[in-house]
């Protein structure tokens, strides 16, 4: 995760940056207040569930090359393009579909993101259809031990870790693409398979 607005607000240490509100949070927030939303909320909150599993890992994908706030704006956009992330529908989607989403301006009109969210689709079914939860199991087998203690500031954060170098080599051997390590360790953090919340950051408290 990245600053969204590192000269923005107060700073109080390395770490974090007040708010308005006069609450500390980890740096990257900035004064966005959606972001600040999706951090008091989301970052860091443990997620189960085939289907936000597979949203995040679809969302994650198609922000590969951009900023996490630039998804999350059209978080609302994406949802209604493709059906709520539904994998059993997204499976199905055809030459039409493709063209149906190139053409909608509320989402990232990538074809190679847009055409590798349908495979994924596919490749998600493959674990989910006769064994329901077997996305959400996949994806946390490879969630790390809590640490013991939290990073100081957000220049301690690794970008890539073991973790989620094999949970991408495990994703690209079941035929699921835009799943790099970098991608997959984004994906730990905003669900929570992993707590990057630094230690000033009122969430640790």
């Amino acid at each position: 995760m990245t600053d969204s607005s590192s000269s923005a607000g107060t700073t109080l240490d390395r770490g974090v940056i007040i708010g308005d509100d006069g609450i500390a949070r980890c740096r990257w927030v900035g004064t966005d207040l959606e972001y600040q939303r999706y951090h008091d909320e989301e970052w860091g909150h443990p997620l189960h569930g085939d289907l936000p599993l597979f949203e995040k890992l679809s969302l994650e994908a198609f922000q590969a090359g951009l900023s996490w706030i630039t998804i999350l704006r059209r978080r609302p956009g994406f949802r209604d393009a493709f059906d709520g992330f539904d994998p059993h529908r997204v499976a199905g989607y055809g030459a039409g579909d493709v063209d149906r989403l190139m053409g909608d301006e509320r989402i990232i009109r990538n074809r190679a993101k847009v055409l590798a969210t349908i495979n994924n689709a596919q490749r998600a079914l493959d674990l989910i259809a006769e064994t329901p939860g077997a996305l959400d199991e996949l994806m946390w087998s490879f969630a790390p031990p809590a640490r013991a203690t939290q990073f100081v500031s957000m220049a301690e954060v690794p970008a890539i870790t073991p973790e989620s170098t094999a949970l991408s080599t495990e994703l690209r051997r079941r035929g699921f693409k835009f799943v790099g390590p970098t991608t997959m360790y984004a994906l730990m953090q905003s669900s929570g398979m992993v707590d990057d919340h630094v230690q000033s950051c009122w969430r640790t408290h």
